[in-house]
Order: structure tokens, then C-alpha cells, then sequence
């Protein structure tokens, strides 16, 4: 293992998996899940996530590979519950039943697709190409801090958007997550079919 690296090196890395893990853009979905849930266990969500991401940093490639799954594959499947959250939140219809079991929905979907979904778990193990996996943890560390942040502080920016504010918010990003599934799909989609 890699263990030089520099601050430009960190800073890449760090504001790549910022813009993959898009924790700004999902919160008018976590606010929603909140609702559907009645609570989001903000460190268990963290701590999930970020348990993801290590994972896949040091054996992604080889756990896919085990179960017969390509990255491609992972990619695709990842990308369909991007957008059926997505059109969730356009037409404001329910497709996720709403649990109001805090403990499942921390995992699915808030830790896994939302923070740590396929883009997000490709993109770690497609940056171990490029950077040594120290850059990689410490940027994964920070974006944990980001998310965790993100987490605690829903109610104080539900309060801030209110409820009109919320609604086009919501709409806003929904319509963005619909985007980045069918960048996603399209992405990959292409190489599956023979």
C-alpha cells in the first residue's frame, strides 16, 4: 500500500466523493424519510456508511467478483433505486412503504443506496487506480464528519426551508437524482447487453 500523498491529492479526492455522495442534494429525501420514519438514528447511519465505503476501499473488487457480480452490474442495480427515490420525490408518490421502523430504514435506504450507494462505492474503488488508499480513507473520514453534520442538523434545516420551501426543494433534487440514475444507467447499461 501507497502511503505518500499531498494536500492537492486529499483535496481531489475529498471533493469527489463529496460531489458523488451528494449529502446536500439528498436532503429533502432524508427529511421525507424522516417524516416516513418518525427518525433517523444519525450515527448508526453514519457508522453504516462509512463501514460500506472502508469495505469496499480494500475489498470491493474482489467481493463483487465472489458473488459473480460485475461492476457494471452493481452500477445498474444501484441506479434503479436512484430513480425510483427520484420519482418518489417528483410525483410524490410512495413506492418505498413507510416502515416507521427507525432501525431498518437507517440502513436501507438512508445508509445504502443514499450515502453509500453503488456511485459512491465505484467511485472508491475506481480512485484506488489513481491514489493510495490512505488519501482515500482520510477523504472518506472527512465526508463521514460532512454527512454525520448533515444528519443531526434535518430538523433545523426542515425549520429553515419550511414547508413550501421543502416542497420545491424536493422536487428540485428529485428531478436531479432521476438525472444522475439515467447518467448512471446510461453509463453502464451499454456494456450488459450482448
Amino acid at each position: 500500500m501507497n502511503f505518500d500523498f499531498s494536500l492537492s491529492q486529499l483535496l481531489t479526492v475529498s471533493f469527489t466523493l463529496f460531489a458523488v455522495i451528494d449529502i446536500i442534494g439528498s436532503i429533502p429525501l432524508l427529511i421525507a424519510m424522516k417524516d416516513k420514519m418518525g427518525a433517523i438514528r444519525e450515527f448508526k447511519a453514519t457508522l453504516i456508511s462509512g463501514a460500506l465505503m472502508i469495505l469496499f476501499l480494500f475489498v470491493g473488487e474482489s467481493f463483487l467478483q465472489m458473488l459473480g457480480v460485475d461492476r457494471r452490474s452493481f452500477a445498474v442495480a444501484g441506479s434503479i433505486v436512484i430513480f425510483v427515490l427520484g420519482l418518489e420525490m417528483v410525483l410524490g408518490h410512495e413506492f418505498f412503504k413507510s416502515d416507521k421502523n427507525a432501525k431498518s430504514g437507517t440502513v436501507v435506504p438512508i445508509a445504502f443506496p443514499i450515502i453509500a450507494g453503488s456511485g459512491t462505492l465505484t467511485t472508491i474503488m475506481s480512485l484506488g487506480a489513481n491514489y493510495s488508499n490512505l488519501v482515500i480513507l482520510i477523504a472518506i473520514l472527512f465526508n463521514l464528519v460532512v454527512v454525520f453534520i448533515v444528519l443531526k442538523s434535518l430538523q433545523y434545516i426542515e425549520k429553515l426551508l419550511g414547508p413550501a420551501g421543502l416542497l420545491a426543494v424536493r422536487k428540485f433534487f428529485g428531478v436531479i437524482l432521476l438525472a444522475i440514475a439515467v447518467k448512471i444507467f446510461a453509463g453502464n447499461a451499454g456494456g450488459l447487453i450482448k
